[in-house]
């Protein structure tokens, strides 16, 4: 396979980052604009609601006002994700593998821009059914895609070389 069919799948890869991250950031927008000076919205009355709250921590309040730490963490994941991804692009047979890791490095980033830019991240999406934390895109990305990893590995993986 000559070089430029080789990198050729790692564009897809990367623009389902940039979608995710463009969709993430616009979904924070609005709930800025539009859920802050107006509060919560009942989508589904009991069960789904968006709320805006700007969260200095992790999920359920924890690490309070700690942003270093996210913001060391986050950037160790994109950069593990991106290196990762990279060198998966060589091979066509870990396709499911790329997107996972664009997915998780878009959640990452998601999160990041926030701690960065405001101090805060913004989640706005509340369970109120089983009363789940308030999250937002980044944080269904990052969940999402590190269960699929998990089951790629686990279930899927051959124990084939990456590198």
């Amino acid at each position: 396979m000559d070089m430029k069919k080789k990198h050729m799948r790692f564009p897809a890869a990367f623009l389902v980052w940039v979608i995710l991250v463009f969709l993430d950031q616009y979904t924070k927008y609005l709930a800025m604009t539009y859920l802050r000076p107006k509060g919560a919205i009942d989508l589904i009355p009991g069960v789904l609601e968006l709320r805006y709250l700007e969260n200095r921590g992790a999920a359920f309040g924890i690490l309070q006002n700690r942003q270093w730490v996210f913001v060391i963490f986050a950037i160790a994941c994109i950069i593990f994700c991106a290196w990762t991804g990279f060198r998966l692009a060589v091979s066509n047979r870990h396709a499911a593998l790329r997107i996972c890791l664009a997915a998780l490095c878009a959640g990452a980033a998601g999160n990041l821009i926030d701690r960065v830019a405001r101090g805060y991240v913004i989640d706005f999406i509340y369970f109120s059914l089983i009363h789940f934390p308030v999250f937002n895109l980044a944080d269904v990305c990052v969940s999402l895609s590190t269960a699929a990893l998990v089951i790629l590995v686990l279930f899927f993986d051959k124990g084939e070389d990456i590198s």
